[in-house]
């Protein structure tokens, strides 16, 4: 399953973002956004499989994103072109990535 995660990772267009729960909806349970989040926080190639793309499913960004924190988090999803608010959330409806 966890490559699974990553693979879809790789799936997502420069510029959007995906859910927990969109991610565990495309592995056919969605139930398993927790397993999700957890696998993502062990993601063995950050720099590889792009897991700062994933937000809650209000567009919150992680405040404990494994890789340098919310912080780091934000700027990556910046240099992605995703506008990131003063509340450390994105427009959800403007950058969701549908299949």
């Amino acid at each position: 399953m966890k490559q699974k995660v990553y693979d879809y990772l790789l799936t997502i267009p420069k510029g959007k973002v995906v859910t927990y729960g969109q991610i565990a909806n495309h592995l056919g349970n969605p139930r398993l956004a927790r397993v999700v989040g957890n696998i993502l926080h062990a993601n063995p190639y950050p720099d590889f499989y792009p897991c700062y793309k994933v937000v809650n499913a209000r567009g919150g960004l992680a405040k404990n994103f494994g890789f340098g924190g919310i912080e780091e988090q934000k700027r990556r999803l910046e240099a992605d072109g995703i506008e990131v608010m003063d509340d450390f959330t994105v427009d959800i409806e403007k950058y969701i990535f549908k299949e």
